[in-house]
C-alpha cells in the first residue's frame, strides 16, 4: 500500500483548512467521510449521503481537501482508499472536527 503525497499538517495554516471547508460539496464530502470512516474512489457510498457530481468534478474537489491536509489517499493495488486525516487534525487544530460534524 502507498500513500498519494499530502503536506505536513503542521505546515498547512487555519486559512487553508477553512478555505477547502468553506466549499459546500467539499463540506459535505467531509462529513459523509466522517460517517462512513472512510471511501473507496468509484464507489457509491457518497451518493447515498448526497454528494452527487461528477468524476472529474469529485477528482477536483479530494486533491482540494487533500492539499489543504483534511484527508489521506492510500493506494491499494487499483483502488485508492480516502480517509480523514482524524488524529492529526484534533492535534493540529483541536475540535474542528467536531464544529464541521452535522447535527
Amino acid at each position: 500500500m502507498s500513500d498519494v503525497p499530502e503536506p505536513a499538517l503542521e505546515a498547512v495554516p487555519i486559512d487553508v483548512v477553512l478555505a477547502a471547508l468553506a466549499d459546500p460539496v467539499r463540506l459535505r464530502f467531509v462529513r459523509a467521510l466522517d460517517a462512513a470512516g472512510d471511501w473507496v474512489c468509484g464507489s457509491d457510498a457518497l451518493r447515498e449521503t448526497g454528494v452527487t457530481i461528477g468524476k472529474s468534478t469529485l477528482s477536483y474537489h479530494v486533491k482540494a481537501l487533500r492539499e489543504a491536509g483534511l484527508i489521506r489517499t492510500r493506494v491499494q493495488g487499483t483502488r485508492r482508499l480516502v480517509t480523514l486525516r482524524y488524529e492529526e487534525l484534533g492535534q493540529r487544530f483541536p475540535g474542528l472536527l467536531d464544529l464541521i460534524r452535522d447535527r
